[in-house]
């Protein structure tokens, strides 16, 4: 351990220690002060604990301490809530909000004993707390500075970290809590300094019930899905040495089984946390593990909080600090194979409540966070290339979903296991229909108010090119889709949608209304008013580009998952990745081929797709900065709002795919069967 870093921790140790019990800061900032030192008091003890012997109560009752101030119940007084910092703290509340946010993080820090960046939070802590000695307290402006201070000082440092985490084995503090502890023994749940919730502990739970053959099952459709993603889109996957495991706490049986079959195939995992650092977060995206969220509004209120240090500055800090982390770490980055992702479902829906008093972007920053997400990706595709890397991506529910969890989790591996060849024949009829015209017509019914027409590429030779992919099951688990890349000019019309999650968040009549391909105008009911309604879908579909094209048309083929979910009632808590496929879908942002254009990809058949790019991502060969939106948001109208699909001919005759929510187009029918069966 560095000597002048146990130095430091001392100091600030015992500072914090002090500042538990003293009286010297004034209210209403004492009341702030006092809390915080007791929480970082609590996670140093932590830190400083050299074994986790606790018995499984005692995590427990730790896990509750550390994260109970953030359940719905105990916000209202939470300092973690922008409302309740403003109203105690006045102006000072925004400040005092984004600190408690980023002294969060030293529960992490505590766990994995990372004491560089326990320190580094303390000492910032403390640096604050010092301001508010002196008979006057600071001034707003000069506590925001100490702030940014403290992001510009450590982005570089917390870039290298990030980044690491992201292509080097050997920080393997998730791994060997995975493929070193007792999964019988539950404790291992909180060796992480996760928030653990009955999801976890079910599911855990319930893991543990099941046999190591149908682990293994599990863990192989997700592993293949990987492997043959490689070899349908004709990367080398030899070239690589590393796999990037993302899930939900719980699911270690799974991801063992996994690691295992990784290792097989010639790949070591990298296993990283959920981004603690501010100068790391994306928004409320949780990217790596996670265990379960106390309050998803607690996570919605901080979103924005960059807007506190998010200038032309600090982008090009990061960009530097970004580009210079990657080339620091470029032979790990380049065997790097991508990300393979556990998602969950199941939890009660999300609908935000917009808060006045958290932090939010100006308009300004909001086209500097474009610009930072645009170059960031250039630079991750210049270490870790598009046309090299692939993905896979599955999904399974928590027992939040309901008391049939076991029933439904049973449901979900089978329809993860569909039958994928029946599907490719039966989808291959459907492109085969689709490649005759150039047109796509969709109609929504019963309120359903979607009116669109699709313009599709210009086949030039049909016996070894076609417009759409034909989606089985390797990346993108479940099996049922086809989907393009539409031509932008001569797509357009009304996009509308009653009910849809989009991310966790809940959004009631979506309209995104398209023109050449691109939305052009857009409203929801959320809220009461109409601005807050288009902030809404500004912020969490558009993300604050002016216009996003429809990167994505793709025909959803998969009813015995939407039966399934009519069934059990849990249509509006299923994934994107599996809702998709339950009807038509549209995505707004980049196309599905997004960096790796250039790259042919076949279809089971032979021909290639050529509808790779649109308008708008052909730009990248004049300028790369054109041509990407570092989005891609699936919008799917169930088939119960579905009025009709149809291809329209030059002469304008149509041929009806889908009618009133059924398959209609002959070599179809079977898909119409688990509708049948469901009634039966």
């Amino acid at each position: 351990m560095d000597e002048w870093l146990m130095e430091r921790y001392s100091l600030a140790k015992g500072r914090i220690w002090e500042i538990c019990t003293e009286k010297t800061i004034k209210e209403p900032f004492a009341g702030f002060f006092r809390r915080t030192a007791e929480f970082l008091k609590k996670t140093g003890e932590i830190l400083e604990r050299e074994e986790d012997s606790l018995s499984l109560a005692e995590y427990e009752a730790e896990n509750r301490s550390l994260y109970e101030e953030l359940f719905p119940q105990n916000y209202g007084t939470s300092y973690g809530n922008p409302a309740y910092a403003e109203k105690m703290l006045g102006d000072y509340g925004k400040a005092f909000t984004f600190l408690y946010a980023e002294l969060r993080g030293t529960i992490a820090y505590a766990y994995e004993k990372k004491w560089w960046d326990y320190l580094v939070c303390a000492e910032l802590f403390l640096e604050i707390h010092s301001a508010f000695g002196e008979e006057e307290p600071p001034s707003v402006k000069t506590v925001q500075e100490i702030l940014r201070s403290y992001v510009n000082d450590y982005c570089q440092d917390m870039m290298e970290q990030r980044i690491a985490e992201g292509v080097d084995p050997e920080l393997d503090f998730a791994v060997r809590i995975v493929m070193d502890s007792d999964l019988t023994d539950l404790r291992y749940l909180y060796r992480y300094g996760e928030y653990v919730s009955g999801n976890e502990t079910g599911v855990a739970e319930f893991l543990n019930s099941l046999s190591q053959d149908e682990i293994d099952s599990m863990a192989g459709t997700y592993t293949e899905g990987y492997r043959i993603g490689f070899i349908n889109g004709r990367k080398d996957i030899s070239k690589k040495k590393t796999v990037n495991i993302r899930y939900n706490l719980g699911f270690e049986r799974m991801v063992r089984s996994a690691v295992l079959q990784f290792r097989n195939m010639g790949l070591e995992p990298v296993i990283y946390r959920h981004a603690t650092h501010a100068v790391n977060k994306r928004g409320n995206a949780r990217v790596g593990y996670t265990g379960g969220i106390p309050n998803p509004q607690y996570d919605y209120d901080h979103r924005q909080d960059c807007a506190l240090f998010l200038d032309s500055d600090f982008v090009k800090r990061k960009l530097r600090s970004m580009q210079t982390a990657y080339e620091n770490y470029k032979e790990l980055a380049d065997v790097h194979g991508g990300p393979a992702c556990i998602e969950t479902f199941g939890e009660e829906p999300f609908a935000p409540q917009a808060k006045p008093e958290a932090w939010t972007l100006t308009e300004a920053q909001q086209k500097l966070q474009v610009e930072l997400d645009n170059e960031s990706g250039q630079i991750v595709n210049r270490y870790i290339k598009g046309d090299e890397r692939s993905f896979t991506i599955i999904a399974y529910p928590v027992p939040e979903i309901g008391e049939k969890f076991p029933e439904i989790f049973r449901e979900i591996v089978k329809i993860n296991t569909l039958d994928y060849k029946q599907y490719e024949r039966i989808q291959q009829t459907i492109i085969e229909t689709l490649d005759t015209c150039q047109w796509v017509e969709i109609k929504g019914k019963g309120g359903n108010e979607t009116d669109l027409i699709i313009h599709l590429h210009t086949l030039e030779d049909v016996t070894r090119q076609t417009n759409f992919e034909n989606c089985v099951a390797d990346v993108n688990i479940p099996v049922g889709e086809v989907f393009t890349s539409p031509e932008l000019a001569g797509t357009g019309g009304i996009l509308h949608v009653k009910k849809v999650y989009l991310n966790g968040l809940q959004f009631r009549d979506l309209k995104l209304v398209f023109d050449c391909g691109q939305v052009i105008d857009y409203s929801c009911s959320n809220f009461e008013s109409e601005e807050e309604n288009r902030a809404y879908i500004e912020d969490n579909i558009l993300y604050h580009h002016p216009k996003l094209p429809m990167g994505e048309f793709a025909i959803g083929t998969n009813t015995t998952a939407y039966v399934a979910a009519e069934k059990y009632g849990i249509a509006e808590k299923l994934p994107i990745l599996i809702a998709e496929k339950m009807g038509p879908h549209f995505a707004v942002g980049d196309t599905c081929y997004s960096w790796a254009e250039d790259t042919p990809v076949y279809n089971p058949d032979g021909r290639e797709i050529i509808a790779r790019d649109n308008e708008i991502s052909i730009l990248r060969r004049e300028d790369i900065s054109l041509a990407y939106y570092g989005c891609h948001t699936d919008i799917t109208i169930p088939y119960e709002e579905l009025g009709s699909i149809a291809v329209i001919d030059e002469e304008g005759e149509r041929t009806l795919i889908i009618e009133n929510g059924r398959f209609v187009l002959p070599g179809t029918e079977e898909l119409n069967r688990p509708f049948e069966d469901g009634r039966s």
